[in-house]
């Protein structure tokens, strides 16, 4: 009773602050195992995202989900909702343009949940390692570094990656997950076997190539859109122990593509004749290659562009590693030799280190805690990722890296191959037709420091740009985690696969309840009369913050001050009746019962918009509850049905009156007096003011 009860104030601030257009009892009937929190703390962290480019509505509410259970309540409840209300799936909130926030929704905290209820921990399940069968079950919500560190315990370990581990599975594989690694495996939605999925229906299916196959790949690469993922059983191989990390410079394009195009042409030859990860960057700025991952180049020899370009123009870098293990250390030297030999680098411009194969992978988080202690992580992250066709790169290098960007980029910009024959085609991501394309990633960072070049404003107008110059220049390019604004823009992206995106949209989700934040679909709730519930004013407000300290729930007196505020702070008769309806069903599924102040309100609300039959319903009810009927109620009710020109029900109401032994005041035989005579009599005034005279009688308001 007395989490209910909670649940039910923090329903009640909800109102206070948005006006819900959903019945807040059906959240308070959830009952879930994990936590739905109201705590202001969690609504506002969770309107914000890595990105820092919107500031949502704050959701109204966070899953903090203990199993898949939970979110399957969630959502069903969305589902069979008269009015719905939207989810999202929130991971580690790296997503860039509120794509995780629901508008006036409920956010699902996958990751990082721990809750203690009943003396225990209760949080989703570890990731579950089978070395068999070399796969790993892992919830939604669980970041790669933690799926990193289970398997390495077995001496395993995923076989691709992104470049960065602190994000959810759940949210990289509803895009893609990409990193050097993709050439040779694909991306990570292509080394997944089998997913547990909550629809936007509320159904949790178990899906794979055999079972559920439409699902399956709707989800990967999703954006979202279908379901929300709680178990993914993820691809394992040998986990090597060390890398060897190699980069190496040039100052032609034309050299630097036709070398990352042969890498990634060997993705069939066995691993001792071809790298294991194939990435590169682009240098405009001397900074750059100096300050970006740092650790790697030493700081006693600084790279210097001009020192390799004499026109100082644009560097490109090659980036790759080659895995082995501690007892293959020998055969490395020569292995890597016979592949970079064939390549056309700068002379003398070859960089290698060697570390363990965990500190490579988690390589981009120690940038980040450098940056951290810099003031330098949370800032504005405008952030542009493209798949640019390999027929058109040139084009982009010219017009992009040599042209709209100048010589500042304000962070780094990643460009890499990858074979369009590693990605399965029926997932819902979207690539250029062509065999092989590139990621280009401007990975910026808007500072406000004073400098133009590093403000949001200047980055977010050359993102912009550079779109502009795509679709100039005839190049198709994609949008990698993407960011469009208009159906029409949706339709462009998706391509081909637009009609059969939309078909799965109308068999998981048809209510458009799941990331709405992607903008993708619109949801399909209907409306309320009268623009849905209001909003509660500031005598609201303060009487809910009363309620939220009350000691003694069953105390009458503080039932009555819940419901009092309906009946004098509400400027239309019907707006009175949705909120002491609302209020009342609260009251009675979480188990209280309602006593004669709580009665004679309804009764009164139910008379003020004609609703005469179900003022008398809940009047019998009292007659057979143990809150008989008073003075009052009577009056109200006479003085409905005077409003109905039901005279006869009337008398009949007052002589029942007389029968039980109670004595008509003065506003009950002014109301017959105004009967008998059968005047005409003005509704609205005569209500108001024989409420002011009921609520005065039972010193509810003053003078």
């Amino acid at each position: 009773m007395a989490t209910k009860l909670l649940l039910t104030f923090a329903i009640c601030r909800l109102l206070v602050t948005v006006g819900l257009t959903l019945d807040p009892t059906e959240l308070l009937l959830l009952g879930v195992d994990g936590q739905l929190s109201f705590d202001t703390a969690d609504v506002e962290t969770d309107s914000l995202d890595f990105g820092l480019l919107t500031r949502a509505a704050p959701p109204l509410a966070v899953l903090h989900p203990a199993s898949a259970q939970d979110i399957a309540q969630l959502v069903q409840t969305a589902y069979g909702s008269n009015f719905g209300f939207t989810v999202s799936a929130r991971g580690h909130g790296h997503s860039i343009n509120g794509q995780a926030q629901p508008a006036n929704g409920v956010v699902v905290q996958m990751s990082g949940s721990k809750l203690r209820a009943s003396g225990r921990i209760m949080k989703p399940p570890e990731p579950r390692v089978w070395p068999g069968e070399r796969y790993v079950d892992v919830w939604g919500g669980e970041l790669w570094i933690d799926v990193l560190r289970s398997t390495l315990e077995y001496g395993l370990a995923p076989k691709s990656w992104t470049d960065y581990l602190y994000l959810s599975v759940g949210g990289t594989l509803s895009n893609a997950g990409i990193s050097g690694q993709a050439f040779n495996h694909g991306p990570q939605i292509s080394n997944v076997y089998e997913l547990d999925v909550v629809t936007g229906k509320g159904d949790l299916l178990t899906c794979s190539e055999e079972q559920n196959s439409e699902l399956f790949h709707a989800v990967l690469g999703g954006l979202g859109q279908f379901g929300i993922i709680t178990r993914a059983r993820i691809s394992l191989e040998p986990a090597p122990q060390k890398v060897r990390w190699i980069r190496v410079l040039y100052s032609s394009f034309w050299a630097f593509t036709r070398d990352q195009e042969y890498l990634i042409s060997l993705h069939a030859q066995p691993s001792s004749q071809k790298f294991d990860y194939v990435e590169g960057f682009v240098i405009v700025d001397e900074g750059l290659i100096n300050n970006w991952r740092s650790s790697f180049f030493s700081p006693r020899n600084p790279v210097k562009i001009s020192s390799l370009d004499p026109n100082g123009g644009v560097l490109y870098c090659l980036e790759i590693t080659k895995n082995y293990q501690e007892s293959t250390a020998s055969t490395i030297d020569k292995e890597v030799e016979s592949l970079l030999k064939k390549l056309n680098f700068i002379p003398a411009t070859v960089f290698t280190t060697d570390l363990l194969y965990v500190d490579f992978l988690d390589r981009v988080h120690k940038a980040e805690l450098k940056l951290r202690s810099k003031g330098l992580w949370e800032v504005p992250h405008p952030w542009l990722n493209l798949f640019v066709p390999k027929s058109k790169i040139a084009d982009f290098d010219k017009g992009v890296f040599k042209g709209i960007l100048g010589n500042k980029t304000s962070g780094p910009i990643l460009i890499y191959p990858m074979n369009k024959n590693k990605w399965d085609h029926r997932s819902s991501a979207v690539t250029p037709d062509e065999d092989v394309f590139y990621l280009v990633a401007l990975l910026r960072s808007a500072l406000d420091n004073g400098e133009e070049t590093h403000s949001l404003e200047y980055l977010t107008d050359q993102n912009r740009q550079i779109l502009r110059f795509c679709d100039d220049a005839g190049i198709n390019v994609k949008q990698y985690l993407p960011h469009c604004t208009t159906h029409e823009e949706w339709m462009d992206h998706f391509g081909n696969k637009w009609d059969w995106f939309y078909q799965m949209k109308m068999e998981f989700d048809p209510r458009h309840i799941l990331a709405s934040g992607q903008q993708i679909f619109t949801p399909s709730f209907p409306s309320f009369p009268d623009g849905g519930f209001m909003a509660m004013t500031n005598t609201d407000k303060v009487i809910i913050q009363k309620l939220s300290y009350a000691r003694d729930p069953d105390n009458s007196n503080w039932i009555a001050f819940c419901f009092l505020p309906q009946q004098i702070s509400v400027p239309s008769p019907a707006g009175s009746l949705r909120k002491a309806r609302l209020w009342f069903d609260i009251m009675i599924k979480g188990g209280l019962t309602p006593n004669l102040v709580i009665y004679t309100i309804m009764i009164s609300d139910y008379c003020q918009v004609n609703c005469l039959q179900e003022a008398l319903g809940h009047f019998n009810k009292m007659n057979g509850g143990g809150s008989e009927p008073d003075v009052i109620t009577y009056t109200i009710l006479l003085n409905g049905y005077m409003k109905g020109n039901s005279r006869s029900l009337s008398s009949c109401i007052f002589d029942r009156m007389i029968e039980t032994g109670l004595e008509p005041d003065n506003v009950t035989y002014t109301a017959l007096i105004n009967e008998m005579s059968n005047r005409s009599i003005q509704p609205d005034s005569t209500m108001s003011a024989l409420q002011h005279r009921i609520l005065k009688a039972k010193r509810i308001v003053r003078n």
